[in-house]
């Protein structure tokens, strides 16, 4: 992978590269990933509207380029508008993700991407609760995968996507707080996390409707 650093990696940034990297950090820790390269040193700042979004090429010598545009945060972090928040948990896992994938030789799809980011949402703000138990994490569940709205049409290619992934991540961490949190078996539910993550597409997706 090569470590084109795109333009515009100005002041603006200062803040959402911090709590990227925060995230990156969480993620490395709870799936046990050496680190590859900083996600701080691919983000630009996306355009006003515009969600996060991952950039990839691949160049003739085969090797990976990657970008990750992020949108801004409106307030300090704790106050954070919620959706912005999770765009950029989604973000840096969509580059954890690739950037593990490509380090292992190993390839992966859209749907992968977002079923793995939307586990990913759950496991950042889960892991910053003072205390996650089974009726906390029941409410953030709910906030995540229950009390949403999707910008795309369930007709459109990227609208089943997108409700396909919310559904499985949303099953299988329904099937987590039952199984492991409901039991205090928090080194059961690192290793399921993990399991999860190593993983691919119709495994993921095995593993969400089995819940």
């Amino acid at each position: 992978m090569s470590e084109a650093k795109l333009a515009g990696n100005g002041a603006e940034l200062v803040r959402e590269r911090a709590l990227a990297a925060r995230i990156q950090g969480g993620l490395e820790r709870v799936y046990r990933l050496d680190r590859v390269a900083d996600v701080g040193d691919f983000l630009r700042r996306a355009q006003d509207g515009a969600r996060e979004s991952l950039l990839l090429r691949e160049d003739d010598d085969g090797a990976l380029e990657v970008g990750l545009e992020l949108p801004s945060l409106g307030g300090p972090v704790p106050d954070a508008n919620l959706d912005t928040v999770c765009q950029i948990i989604e973000g840096v896992s969509h580059f954890v993700y690739v950037v593990e994938r490509a380090r292992t030789g190993r390839s992966t799809t859209q749907l992968e991407l977002e079923l793995q980011a939307e586990v990913d949402k759950w496991v950042v703000l889960a892991a910053s609760m003072q205390t996650l138990d089974v009726e906390a994490s029941a409410g953030l569940r709910a906030r995540l995968y229950e009390q949403v709205s999707f910008a795309h049409s369930k007709e459109s290619e990227l609208g089943e996507r997108y409700r396909v992934a919310n559904d499985a991540a949303h099953r299988f961490v329904r099937r987590l707080e039952r199984d492991y949190l409901g039991r205090a078996r928090f080194r059961e539910l690192r290793s399921e996390l993990r399991f999860f993550f190593e993983v691919g597409q119709q495994d993921k997706l095995r593993l969400g409707r089995a819940a």
